[in-house]
């Protein structure tokens, strides 16, 4: 509860720094927030035109909103995903970035990792609106799943921030850690189905059977990467218009409890010595 009200009582800061990291990024350019939906529009396009035309992956439609659009199918997976590892980017190096403040003046460090996850959600609300506003145009029935969403994306940024919160107090410690996350995320997002359907993994799964003459199978293994739920889940509420997998929905809520509680502990536990550390 301590940390808590720390935040509460730092609100103030917590805002400024959240405006000055969203003023600040798109600062003097023509297009302004519009920028914000060029990388993942750029990776869209990439990803779309290796595995739609030419490897051909074939995602299942929406069901039971019969989508059969596979740039939007990525979409609905992509930009969760863009946000994700953006927050773990910018928090990890929030508190090295701003070592000269950490040093010279007295406040709750937290408010910097916090306020980079509030400038990235920004953009990451104006992407996901324009997402919802498409989904609708061609024909997708996504109001009464926004509540929903609401609750999918907010337990996300949990997650997030809790991995974040972890990496920028390593970060300290370590600077190699920067280089580690930016590969791991390269990995990570090959082994989250993003730009292909799970389908493909189960299929591959049944043919090989148990592990090592175990009743593990690659689809176990597979679904112990916690970003699975989450992309299942997104998609099930944005691309298929219906309620999410329970057991989907809840690992989302178990991954990100964890990691929040635990990059809080951390962060609470290393945070009085991170000017000494800087």
């Amino acid at each position: 509860m301590s940390i808590l009200k720390e935040i509460l009582s730092s609100r103030e800061l917590l805002l400024n720094l959240t405006l000055r990291e969203i003023k600040g990024q798109y600062k003097r350019t023509v297009f302004g927030q519009l920028w914000s939906l060029v990388n993942p529009l750029a990776s869209m396009l990439v990803y779309t035109i290796v595995f739609a035309f030419i490897i051909r992956v074939q995602p299942d439609p929406g069901k039971p909103s019969g989508l059969n659009i596979f740039v939007l199918w990525l979409l609905c997976a992509l930009l969760p995903w863009t946000f994700f590892a953006t927050v773990l980017n910018k928090g990890m190096a929030s508190l090295v970035t701003n070592a000269g403040l950490v040093q010279k003046v007295y406040f709750s460090r937290i408010t910097l990792p916090l306020s980079t996850v509030g400038s990235v959600g920004f953009n990451w609300l104006f992407e996901m609106a324009v997402l919802l506003i498409v989904l609708m145009l061609c024909g997708a029935f996504v109001l009464p799943w926004i509540p929903l969403l609401i609750v999918q994306m907010i337990l996300l940024a949990a997650f997030a921030t809790g991995l974040a919160l972890l990496l920028s107090i390593a970060n300290v410690h370590f600077r190699d850690t920067q280089y580690f996350v930016t590969i791991l995320l390269q990995i990570w997002m090959y082994l989250t189905p993003i730009i292909y359907p799970i389908n493909l993994v189960e299929a591959q799964s049944g043919s090989t059977g148990g592990l090592l003459g175990t009743n593990i199978t690659v689809l176990d293994i597979y679904n112990l990467n916690p970003m699975v739920p989450f992309v299942n889940v997104f998609r099930q509420l944005l691309y298929d218009n219906r309620w999410p997998n329970p057991a989907d929905f809840l690992l989302c809520v178990v991954w990100s409890i964890a990691a929040l509680v635990v990059g809080l502990w951390v962060f609470r536990r290393s945070e009085k010595k991170l000017a000494e550390l800087l």
